[in-house]
């Protein structure tokens, strides 16, 4: 229970101090709203959680994960405040988005589904972002984001997660194939799409040979080859 209250609070700081970021980014002027971000679709157990983290720190940009967007996705009033923090421009912006993604999912029964769109679209609009799951890469449109697939053959993943946590062969098989069982479901159910087909994405990416840093690379060069205009990264 104190594990689950210890997240919530974390999420919470995080949040609130991303808010204040952006409200005093309001403030700053750009030629043009084309702020990049990174989208991270993943295989349970292939090293996207220490990729992202990497990339977040190699190009200075912020990074959201998979719980914090989900937690702000439920709470209608943390999503309103993080698309409150939006200016005039890119609220027009995250509008338009919205209405191109409702036309072609014809999916807004799912109340669910209509935060978790204006919370991923708020956070693309205010750019310089990464964002780990909840199906971002399927929401945004291609020309502001790089989308990412990052797998490993189920042996390597294995054997990530009975480290990382500390399991047997057998406990880490049994979480993977959960894991990814939901996240397949996820991406099914609300954009009818298949999580592992690689023409959804910009970049698949094997991490069995790579150590992080190696990854994180091969990422910098496919990010720095787009034409994105580009304020305040430092390309690496």
């Amino acid at each position: 229970m104190e594990n689950v209250r210890s997240q919530e609070a974390r999420m919470e700081q995080y949040i609130s101090a991303q808010l204040k970021k952006w409200q005093l980014n309001k403030k700053k002027k750009y030629k043009n709203p084309l702020r990049p971000v990174i989208t991270i679709s993943r295989l349970p157990g292939s090293g996207a959680n220490a990729l992202a983290k990497q990339l977040s720190e190699d190009l200075n940009i912020d990074l959201f994960d998979n719980e914090i967007v989900g937690a702000v996705a439920q709470s209608a009033q943390v999503g309103n405040s993080v698309i409150a923090a939006l200016d005039e421009q890119d609220r027009s912006i995250l509008d338009d988005w919205i209405g191109t993604f409702e036309k072609k999912h014809h999916l807004w029964s799912d109340e669910y589904l209509l935060h978790l769109t204006k919370v991923v679209g708020a956070i693309a609009a205010h750019g310089h972002a990464i964002i780990v799951g909840r199906g971002a890469g399927y929401i945004l449109p291609g020309k502001v984001c790089l989308r990412l697939l990052i797998v490993a053959p189920m042996d390597v993943r294995i054997s990530n997660v009975k480290h990382a946590y500390g399991v047997t062969d057998k406990e880490a098989e049994r979480r993977i194939i959960k894991t990814e069982k939901d996240r397949k479901a996820f991406i099914k159910k609300y954009f009818n799409a298949d999580l592992t087909d690689p023409s959804n994405y910009d970049l698949t990416l094997n991490t069995t040979h790579y150590t992080t840093e190696a990854a994180a690379k091969i990422i910098k060069e496919a990010f720095n080859s787009r034409p994105w205009y580009d304020y305040s990264i430092q390309k690496l």
